[in-house]
């Protein structure tokens, strides 16, 4: 992360230099490694973000560190070990395909120069690092795109907490534009569609039951003016709208709870267990709040739920990636950074790029 200086030691300006346009996708964040070293490291900074948990500070950092960061590390770290590539963490290798399929998506149009940059909220690469990319790029514009299809002060806004945090050392500022969320844009809900129908088509049809699972948040969130349980509930019928689901054959849960306090309900792994003892047999679970495979994903669902499900009585349960580099996924994307971007150099409505001529000038 750069220092306080860094307003000091900001590139100087090149006169004649394209201006370009920088999209900066964000995700949670990921350790560096399966191990309790780097699950303590990366939580201890997960959890101390005020907008994750929302508890007094002194009596937070004493559970913290007298209790969660003594004992969770090694249980993550197992965690994270059965669902590790060749290529590291899921979240982060996905990221990376994502940046260079979208990079691709709008180097295809007439944009002028754009740069897209990863940056993850926690670990590395950090939206500062990935700021410094674009900066050095030249970027005088800048989108900032959460991965967050749904709104939540938990994921979206301490998204920009850090954007502002790191702008706010920086002597020249790029113009400005954010997605806070799109949990109902079209050619998204078409892309989910999608990829249930392809499942479906891979396995002989749907299972009995189609599980809408989202990440939890604390039931308080909800009543301090927090979107997100709405936002997911229309995700989950635009999306059941479009593959013409009958209102019994699916539903909405919330899964990764963490305390004692009461999350969003029904809880998913509870609504497994009963679907299974009321003689459900195949359950088909997909997590649209996810654009890529992580922990939650690979092993709380495919692996935990699954077990559950089954020692419940049911007979299986299928989980159905999310849409992670998927074609579809990457044009809806690109989709909603023109859109967003209208009126900009390059984009619908703005002026062509400079050329050549006018920055000689």
């Amino acid at each position: 992360m750069s220092g306080p200086d860094s307003r000091a030691s900001a590139p100087v300006h090149v006169h004649g230099r394209a201006e370009t346009t920088g999209i900066l996708l964000v995700n949670l964040g990921t350790p560096d490694a399966p191990t309790p070293t780097a699950l303590r490291r990366y939580l201890a900074e997960f959890l101390w973000d005020r907008r994750v948990v929302e508890i007094p500070r002194p009596l937070w950092w004493l559970i913290l560190h007298g209790i969660i960061l003594r004992t969770r590390p090694a249980k993550s770290a197992a965690k994270y070990a059965t669902v590790w590539t060749p290529e590291g963490s899921p979240l982060l290798a996905i990221g990376r395909r994502q940046q260079a399929g979208l990079q691709a998506r709008l180097a295809a149009g007439d944009h002028g120069p754009l740069q897209v940059a990863l940056g993850m909220r926690y670990g590395q690469p950090s939206i500062a690092t990935a700021l410094a990319e674009l900066r050095a790029a030249g970027c005088t514009r800048l989108l900032v795109l959460p991965l967050y299809p749904q709104y939540s002060a938990a994921t979206t806004a301490t998204a920009f907490d850090a954007l502002a945090a790191e702008l706010a050392r920086w002597r020249r500022l790029p113009e400005l534009r954010c997605v806070m969320q799109y949990h109902d844009e079209p050619a998204w809900v078409d892309a989910v569609a999608a990829s249930l129908d392809q499942h479906a088509a891979a396995h002989g049809g749907l299972a009995e039951r189609v599980l809408f699972s989202f990440h939890g948040l604390p039931k308080r969130n909800l009543a301090l003016g927090d979107p997100y349980h709405c936002q997911c509930l229309k995700s989950a019928r635009l999306i059941a709208g479009r593959l013409g689901l009958a209102d019994d054959r699916w539903a909405v849960a919330f899964q990764s709870r963490f305390g004692r306090a009461e999350w969003l309900r029904p809880y998913t792994s509870e609504t497994l267990q009963q679907w299974a003892r009321t003689g459900v047999r195949s359950v088909d679970v997909i997590c649209p709040g996810f654009a890529a495979d992580c922990l939650e994903t690979l092993e709380e669902i495919a692996i935990e739920n699954r077990l559950l499900f089954e020692q419940a009585g049911g007979e299986r349960l299928r989980y159905v990636p999310a849409l992670n580099d998927a074609p579809a996924h990457l044009d809806a994307l690109a989709q909603l950074v023109r859109r967003h971007c209208s009126g900009w150099p390059g984009f619908a409505g703005g002026p062509a790029p400079h050329a050549a001529a006018e920055l000689a000038a």
